[in-house]
Order: structure tokens, then sequence, then C-alpha cells
């Protein structure tokens, strides 16, 4: 796969719907791939047969994209997956990992930015564990 998204933990008629919103390679990666490296994923893409609906969680990773088509990938694919999904682009150093390592750090990863945000809006609203000592 020179560019295009893999999908993990979509049921099979998500990824159809996903495969026709664009004109480059959306594939299935199948849960016999989860101890590949990714870039064995990647360069095997094509040739891979299975449902990618092995994993609880939902995850698109971008590969050789560019900024705008990222954009489009995100804002298409979220209002489909009916949920959470961690959207991730390969990196030099996340084409050497372990299929399964990188997907534990993206969740990882996901949680931390989660509770970030709900900390900034408990914070916003006053409420939550945050002293309050006011000015004066």
């Amino acid at each position: 796969m020179n560019r295009g998204v893999l999908l993990i933990g979509f049921s099979e008629d998500e990824a159809l719907a996903i495969r026709g919103l664009f004109d480059f390679g959306v594939f299935e990666v199948p849960g016999y791939c989860r101890d590949w490296v990714l870039r064995e994923i990647v360069e095997r893409a094509e040739g891979l047969a299975g449902s990618s609906q092995w994993h609880l969680r939902k995850f698109v990773i971008m590969h050789n994209l560019s900024n705008e088509e990222i954009k489009a990938v995100m804002g298409r694919v979220r209002p489909l997956a009916g949920g959470r999904v961690i959207f991730a682009t390969t990196t030099p150093t996340s084409l050497n990992w372990k299929l399964e390592d990188l997907l534990r750090e993206l969740m990882e990863e996901d949680e931390y930015f989660q509770a970030v945000k709900w900390a900034r809006e408990q914070a916003s609203k006053k409420r939550g564990p945050f002293l309050d000592i006011g000015k004066g």
C-alpha cells in the first residue's frame, strides 16, 4: 500500500461504507496480524483477508496521506463509526512497532487526552477535584 487507511475494530458494514468514501485504499486488518510489525501490515495490506472486527476499540491508521486527506478521513469516518474512534498516522517509529503494542500505546494516549479534556471541562465549570482559592 503506497497510501491509504487501515481499519481495526470495524464491522463489515462500517468498513464497506468507509471504503466507498475515498479514492485511496481502505483495508481491514484481521486479528491474525496483531503480532506483525506495522510496516509488514502496510506492505501486505492489499493481500490481507478477514474482518477487522476483532478489537473492542475502533482504530483508523492512516499511511502517507496529505493533511487534507487526513482531515477528510477524520471528518467522514467519525459519524459512520457509531462511537469513539482512535485516529493515528504512521511514523518512521510506529512502522517498526508490533501492531498490538501500537494499539496499546494509542489507547493509553487516548485515555490521557480524554482525562485532560474532562479536567478542563470540570475546571471551566468550577466543578470537580479542584481547589478554588478565588481572588483575594
